[in-house]
């Protein structure tokens, strides 16, 4: 079949014989392409791709000022025979815009073309349900369907009809990149389906991004499924970890340079004051606020995004940190005075309340409502590093790992999930631990006699004058123990929780 004028276009990001450079998969099907290693990268001079290139982004910057903006790729487009949107061409834009000055120059576009063909080889292994290399009228109809969309054979013919060009009425990779090229491609359901982070780890704190979910699973009700796993999940591995994470607690308020704890000095304490019991004070209401935080944070997110852009566009990274930060803020000031309360029970002496009534009873009577949300202001403040560092170091790990391995399916397989959790969650703690410790010291002010009324930054003087810096991360050893247990943990019991509320894995 002759070549379609998109063709000279998708060469610009081709070795001169067809095959996508780095692909060490072969592009199978009839429709050609071979396989990286069968044109010999020796062939394929940097010289030559780097022409290519420029040829086409010359060809494509209409009013040669060296960049291209919105007007430039809708004229170059349409006299390459390719057509798209407005809307289709801010979003190109949007994609590879790295310095956000509302134009591509030409390093921006040679990283968008190539990140571009990696998403769609992607797309097209998701669609390619036989796994023979191509695309048929019935892979169409259920793929569309995956994604909430109905619509009949007779309909996905005439998608095939579109795209293909030898007449076969089945589309090959080279007919799907031709069609799509300079096509941008967003919510790739695979990479959400298989990435999902802040509802399966859970490491003691809920301050990270809540996750996306595809069209499929909100039509479908799996993402409810989804949040439920995750709360139990939450909720076991909370409490497998309860120990480590009153001993951190422990560490932060009374740990000094004149009582300084270590790990098996403070549970041999906490065993001889109250049993191994005692091992899990404050553990009842850290599982119980995960249901109302949870549920809150979800919401507020959805509604944030809504406000941001749309439910149905994937927001970039900077916008889902500002939705997910506002998210928590709106959550961890709902069931704030569960902090406060989760602080002070582990902290009791033996005997001091009957239970978490009793203990919110005295604390009203003796310190007043105002008492309830000690702390609030540092624990505000730690959301954006805790948030921010987490989500930027996982969606690096995550984009890392896509564009060197992920060639069949995003599917990152168990323990390179859990590396890039664990690896994130313990950046992200780092970073904001400072004011974690602050807010605790903050919230059990009452609970240690005769403590003066201080500020956050009172607090922070006293703190760096007294101890020095290395006084801010007191009680980091325990809360690093607990990483690793905690996010395997909640990651087996969310997988087993999945299976029986009936959610699809892929």
């Amino acid at each position: 079949a002759r070549r379609s004028l998109a063709s000279p276009v998708v060469s610009g990001v081709l070795c001169p014989c067809g095959s996508p450079h780095g692909s060490a998969v072969e592009s199978g099907g009839g429709g050609g392409g071979g396989s990286a290693a069968s044109c010999g990268r020796s062939l394929c001079e940097a010289s030559e791709q780097d022409r290519r290139l420029r040829a086409l982004f010359q060809k494509l910057d209409v009013n040669r000022d060296g960049a291209l903006c919105i007007h430039d790729l809708a004229v170059g487009l349409g006299r390459l025979g390719l057509h798209r949107t407005e809307l289709d061409l801010r979003k190109i834009v949007k994609a590879g815009d790295k310095d956000l000055d509302g134009q591509l120059d030409f390093e921006e576009f040679v990283h968008y073309l190539q990140d571009h063909e990696k998403k769609l080889r992607l797309v097209f292994k998701s669609l390619d349900k036989k796994n023979d290399g191509r695309i048929d009228a019935q892979e169409i109809v259920q793929s569309l369907r995956d994604l909430g969309v109905k619509i009949s054979e007779q309909q996905a013919e005439k998608i095939l009809k579109s795209m293909d060009k030898n007449g076969t009425m089945t589309i090959d990779w080279n007919e799907w990149r031709d069609y799509h090229l300079l096509h941008p491609v967003e919510n790739i359901p695979e990479i959400i389906l298989y990435w999902k982070h802040s509802t399966i780890f859970d490491v003691g704190e809920n301050l990270t991004v809540p996750d996306e979910f595809t069209v499929e699973e909100r039509q479908t009700g799996m993402w409810w499924r989804h949040l439920v796993a995750g709360g139990g999940a939450g909720a076991v591995s909370r409490t497998c970890t309860a120990p480590l994470d009153r001993l951190k607690v422990l560490m932060q308020v009374h740990a000094s340079r004149s009582n300084n704890m270590c790990i098996i000095g403070g549970f041999t304490q906490m065993i001889r004051e109250g049993g191994p019991r005692s091992l899990w004070r404050g553990n009842g209401i850290n599982v119980l606020k995960i249901a109302p935080e949870s549920a809150i944070k979800f919401m507020a997110y959805e509604q944030i995004k809504r406000f941001i852009g749309t439910d149905q566009e994937m927001l970039r990274i900077h916008e889902r940190l500002l939705a997910g930060s506002l998210a928590g803020a709106i959550a961890q000031s709902s069931i704030y005075p569960m902090e406060v309360l989760k602080t002070r029970m582990a902290l009791r002496k033996t005997g001091q309340y009957s239970g978490m009534l009793d203990c919110a009873k005295n604390i009203l009577a003796k310190e007043g409502m105002a008492a309830f949300y000690k702390g609030y202001i540092p624990n505000m403040l730690g959301i954006i590093p805790y948030a921010g560092i987490d989500l930027a170091v996982y969606e690096t790990l995550k984009n890392t790992w896509l564009q060197r391995y992920a060639v069949n399916s995003a599917d990152p397989g168990v323990f390179v999930l859990l590396a890039c959790g664990t690896i994130s969650s313990t950046c992200g703690q780092l970073a904001s631990y400072p004011l974690a410790l602050v807010r605790t010291r903050m919230q059990a002010q009452a609970s240690v006699e005769g403590a003066p009324e201080v500020t956050m930054r009172g607090l922070f003087k006293h703190i760096l004058k007294t101890e020095g810096a290395f006084g801010l991360y007191r009680g980091l050893a325990p809360n690093f123990m607990k990483v690793i247990p905690a996010v395997s943990i909640s990651y087996v019991v969310y997988e087993n929780l999945k299976m029986t509320l009936g959610v699809d894995s892929r």
